[in-house]
């Protein structure tokens, strides 16, 4: 029975939701900044909802001390199942519909203040990388809208915000397999960055993946490869801290599209370059997961190598990858989207090896992970279909009730 006049911590904003477990665990907001590193001014601001958490390694460590999940930091847990087929579908028709607007603001419209749209927008990528996407297809057409309704005026930083809004609305369109769609954020991304180097850059990213999942290999591999030299640290007047992830991860794309396109020495080759930079990354002592928008490091690097073997038809050599990447530290600082999205894409090499149940255990794994990466993605459905032929275990026989497919007869 609810209290009235009170809301469940799921409930509550982020900051709300942290100012109650940190009362609850008796800790004033000094003590508490004290535990994790941060200043009083910095919890009180985070708490009151003017600062947002922005870095997994923040969030990890927040949830650390409070005694809970990052999940339970991170997202309401209302009880409300995660979207169906069906509702996914009109998720993304709204999507499609803020993509093709071109409205103005009007009196009774006001353009929310940048600082508002800076807040909204972290929270939006943070929500991406703990794979929330039903949440963000709830948010992201009016964030869509009020942001390119910001860059109207003059704002500033408006096509900057715009053009990282438009990325990870190409990411997620890209996860729920509508790669036409994806295209066209991905490519407004680019145009919003005005030719601004790292912002060129980072989008590039987004590009390069649509293509892939257009099965346009060169065109993916030319766009990663043309961007390279914008933030290549090796290359660059004045290097920012997260050059190398931004180049890394341009690599790792090039070298999926290369193995795409069956070059097996071109996959190797930039691969061996994502490498370096991973090492270059780690030797700054940066985070493993890197650049919060992309998750680069060393175990990405791996990851990558696995998907690479995979892709030019070596499974064995995939999972003898994989299996390193997972044992080692780096992989749960990695986000539950990128480790949830590896362990489906892994499953492929483990049938393909003859091993089913190992295929069963991974994709259970990426369920428990981020469920909404195993119950609304498309390629995540056939995984589960096929493994169904292959004879259900009770894990697998649940998450198939769970997102409407059924053992055959």
């Amino acid at each position: 029975m609810t209290v009235p006049g009170r809301h469940r911590i799921a409930d509550q904003p982020i900051g709300r939701r942290i100012a109650q477990l940190r009362a609850r665990r008796g800790l004033t907001q000094q003590v508490f900044a004290d535990r994790i590193g941060k200043s009083h001014s910095w919890v009180d601001k985070v708490e009151r909802g003017i600062r947002s958490l922005d870095r997994i390694s923040v969030v990890h460590t927040v949830a650390a001390v409070l005694g809970v999940t990052p999940e339970t930091i991170l997202a309401p847990t209302t009880g409300r199942p995660e979207p169906a087929t069906d509702t996914t579908s009109a998720a993304v028709e709204h999507l499609r519909a803020a993509l093709a607007r071109y409205d103005t603001p009007t009196p009774d419209q006001p353009t929310p203040p940048v600082e508002d749209l800076h807040r909204r927008i972290q929270y939006a990528w943070t929500a991406y990388q703990h794979a929330h996407y039903p949440q963000l297809l709830r948010t992201l057409p009016d964030l869509l809208t009020h942001t390119r309704h910001a860059t109207t005026g003059d704002a500033p930083d408006a096509a900057y915000l715009l053009t990282r809004v438009y990325r990870l609305t190409a990411h997620l369109l890209t996860k729920l397999d509508e790669p036409h769609l994806a295209w066209l954020a991905a490519d407004r991304a680019i145009t919003n960055a005005n030719g601004h180097p790292r912002h060129t850059a980072a989008a590039a990213i987004a590009h390069a993946q649509t293509l892939r999942a257009l099965h346009r290999p060169t065109l993916a591999r030319r766009a990663a490869l043309t961007a390279v030299p914008l933030i290549d640290p090796g290359t660059t007047d004045h290097p920012a801290p997260d050059d190398q992830a931004l180049a890394g991860t341009l690599l790792i794309e090039a070298a999926l599209a290369a193995a795409t396109g069956n070059d097996p020495a071109t996959a190797h080759q930039l691969t061996d370059r994502a490498a370096r930079h991973a090492v270059a990354s780690h030797d700054q002592r940066r985070p493993d997961h890197g650049d919060i928008t992309t998750g680069f490091g060393p175990t990405a690097v791996v990851l990558a190598r696995a998907q690479v073997a995979a892709a030019l038809g070596d499974p064995h050599q995939a999972i003898t990858h994989h299996q390193h990447a997972t044992a080692g530290h780096g992989w749960r600082e990695l986000p539950a989207e990128h480790r949830a999205a590896h362990l489906i894409d892994i499953t492929r090499a483990y049938l393909d090896t003859g091993d089913p149940t190992a295929a069963t255990r991974a994709v259970v794994a990426a369920d428990q992970i981020a469920p909404a990466e195993t119950r609304t993605r498309p390629v995540a459905h056939a995984v589960v279909g096929t493994l169904l032929r292959a004879g259900p275990t009770p894990d697998l026989a649940r998450l198939a009730s769970t997102i409407g497919l059924t053992p055959p007869a």
